[in-house]
């Protein structure tokens, strides 16, 4: 009799964690497909996650990667919702469907409309963080380096009146300088990189060297750029240590505010990246620039 009941309470507690677990995940979700903004046809969608433990939180952005041609906001790293912060995932344009500028277009215009639905959704508007791994490392440092730029800004949306400046970007191995990545890469990188790059500016790199220049962030840097966490493993053979050191030596040079931590060992989408223990260094972050 003891050992039934016994099974029927571990059984009662697995259930109940479930609904748990459930339950609160659905509470932290609050709305998905969002529309927030059109080109043609083409409908642009995010999701807004909220934290339960939160009522009025600061948002994150954040920017998927896939070489700019792939991948979609699902599944977006989560973890800062334990934190208290709210995650905006967005969809934009992949250089399958435009060229440059289109993906900054499309991520302006989903600042803009955040900025100006946060009432709606229950977030705070005066200070929104951008965070992107890979080549949505490049668009989050890029956006954020062309705060005020006409040229990057796009007249998406039906929020033209709101800003698309962001107040702190986190920047996980991202490339930084269209102009050096090749000659720095190894085999394995320029085989990945060089015809992403092409499909991205719509020729290879040295057929458009204007444009690969004005599609890298380090040539934007300035004083007044945003706060920087740039996050890069030693190991990575995808984009080479070497994009996040020139963007670190700009953002020195502008005497603007920039982090660098380079992850010993780790390469390229690495797990450790997304750990628990590292997100304690991104909250460290987002204290300090809350803090100033």
């Amino acid at each position: 009799m003891s050992n039934c009941l016994g099974k029927f309470v571990s059984l009662f507690l697995i259930c109940f964690i479930s609904f748990f677990i459930k339950v609160h995940a659905q509470a932290d979700t609050t709305k998905r497909n969002i529309v927030y903004a059109e080109v043609g046809n083409r409908k642009l969608l995010l999701d807004v996650y909220m934290p339960s433990t939160e009522k009025s939180p600061y948002l994150i952005l954040w920017i998927h990667g896939g070489a700019w041609r792939s991948g979609s906001k699902e599944n977006p790293p989560l973890g800062l919702l334990s934190a208290g912060y709210a995650i905006a995932s967005i969809d934009f344009r992949l250089s399958t469907e435009a060229i440059f500028p289109a993906p900054v277009h499309d991520i302006k215009a989903a600042i803009r409309f955040l900025r100006g639905n946060a009432k709606k959704y229950g977030y705070r508007s005066d200070k929104i963080f951008i965070w992107g791994s890979s080549s949505g490392g490049h668009l989050a440092a890029l956006v954020s380096t062309t705060n005020n730029d006409k040229y990057m800004e796009g007249n998406e949306g039906n929020f033209l009146k709101e800003s698309s400046s962001v107040q702190g970007i986190i920047d996980f191995y991202g490339p930084t300088n269209f102009l050096t990545i090749l000659t720095q890469s190894t085999p394995h990188g320029i085989n990945v990189r060089a015809p992403a790059l092409a499909l991205l500016l719509g020729k290879p790199v040295e057929q458009v060297p204007d444009l690969a220049k004005k599609a890298s962030p380090v040539q934007h840097v300035d004083a007044n750029d945003p706060p920087i966490l740039i996050v890069h493993g030693d190991q990575d053979i995808q984009v080479p240590v070497n994009q996040s050191l020139e963007l670190m030596a700009a953002y020195k040079k502008a005497s603007a505010s920039c982090q660098l931590e380079i992850i010993p060992g780790a390469d390229h989408g690495s797990d450790v990246y997304y750990k628990k223990e590292f997100q304690a260094v991104i909250e460290k972050f987002l204290n300090e620039v809350l803090s100033k």
